[in-house]
């Protein structure tokens, strides 16, 4: 979370639309954060896409696209590793954008697999709420809930290090400096 990945997909796809590629880019129903229709990154960069309610449908909505970008992976079902070979040996570029991890620290849905298959994987990381490390992993703060899918932000979740996550609530800054004036 918080680490640049929707973004990075974006990125992707403006780069892909500015080379006059055909691109159509989807996300799980379930991700209405911001947008029902568009991919919104932290910082509220957007981009239009199409919600669909499972993987098959994805197949079934290319249509005459050069570039899939897809968003939030690990919220679509198991269906989306074979719709993303599928699309990939028709010769199309897929771009998926998802989280490796749950806030347990373990492997989130269809990632493991999805990240097995690609030719490329790029792995962004946010900054530790706690210590300002680099964070890999999604604390979650409502310790009420212990569902695997929240859909949040910074009111469920904040990014941690390693260490700051094993810590737990126990995680302090290192020091009596917040975490943005340890960075600067």
């Amino acid at each position: 979370m918080f680490s640049g990945k929707t973004e990075e997909l974006i990125r992707r796809i403006r780069r892909a639309q500015i080379a006059n590629q055909r691109v159509m880019i989807f996300k799980p129903v379930i991700d209405n954060r911001y947008s029902k229709t568009e991919i919104v990154s932290h910082d509220r960069n957007s981009i239009i896409s199409t919600p669909v309610e499972n993987a098959m449908l994805i197949l079934e909505m290319v249509d005459n696209a050069e570039v899939v970008g897809i968003d939030e992976a690990q919220f679509f079902d198991k269906a989306l590793v074979g719709v993303v070979r599928t699309l990939a040996n028709k010769g199309l570029r897929v771009i998926v954008a998802g989280l490796d991890m749950d806030f347990q620290g373990k492997p989130f849905g269809v990632m493991p697999d999805l990240l097995a298959n690609a030719e490329f994987i790029t792995k962004v990381h946010a900054i530790c709420q706690v210590c300002g490390n680099v964070a890999n992993f999604s604390y979650r703060l409502d310790k009420a809930n212990d569902e695997q899918v929240l859909v949040g932000e910074k009111d469920n979740y904040e990014p941690r290090c390693r260490r700051c996550f094993n810590l737990g609530e126990e995680a302090t800054p290192p020091s009596n400096k917040s975490p943005k004036q340890q960075l600067n």
